[in-house]
């Protein structure tokens, strides 16, 4: 049985009269490749997730669009994204789908794709490696020290990056202070352009 929203059904029934019989079809398509789908809303148009987000569909004022993400947008063997939003092209009438079955195919390669290919997710990032002036300079000063090993890695590798990036030796040394000044105040390295 399909996971379906009712936001899904509220986004197909105020679409055009000619939308909503594609996007009807879409959705049976995708429900009828991969079961386990989850229908969801993002971006203001429907998504059906499996392992994450695998592929969504719009109508616009004269065109519907359906679009597989991005570790799965090459199960279709010819795309018509020139045409427009997604892998599918314009689909302007029913007729503009693929034949019978053909994106039900579509769907169950994605799935197979998803569930065989972990090579494809990003690894989560790792702590950066410490210079040893900026490991000292946060030993003395515990405020800033919590606040450094408290940021994610990647707050962590800014202050680390934008501390090496320095050319000069009394750059560095005032970057330090900065550093460690922003740090007791619980700042991330960018917060100046932060709003």
């Amino acid at each position: 049985m399909p996971t379906l929203d009712r936001r899904v059904d509220a986004y197909i029934a105020k679409s055009a009269g000619f939308a909503q019989p594609i996007l009807k079809e879409l959705r049976k398509q995708v429900h009828r490749g991969c079961p386990a789908a989850v229908e969801t809303i993002k971006w203001r148009m429907p998504w059906f997730e499996y392992k994450g987000l695998l592929c969504g569909m719009a109508a616009f004022k004269a065109h519907c669009a359906f679009v597989f993400w991005r570790d799965v947008k090459d199960v279709v063997p010819k795309p018509k994204s020139a045409e427009a939003m997604g892998q599918l092209g314009r689909i302007a009438d029913r007729s503009d789908l693929p034949p019978n079955g053909i994106l039900t195919s579509y769907v169950r390669a994605a799935v197979v794709r998803r569930d065989s290919d972990p090579t494809e997710r990003r690894a989560p990032a790792r702590a950066p490696a410490v210079p040893a002036d900026l490991r000292q300079a946060l030993e003395g000063n515990p405020s800033a020290g919590k606040t450094f090993r408290a940021f994610p890695p990647s707050h962590r590798r800014a202050y680390v990056e934008w501390i090496a990036g320095a050319k000069r030796p009394e750059t560095r040394k005032r970057r330090l202070v900065a550093a460690l000044d922003w740090l007791a105040d619980g700042k991330p390295q960018n917060w100046q352009s932060q709003r």
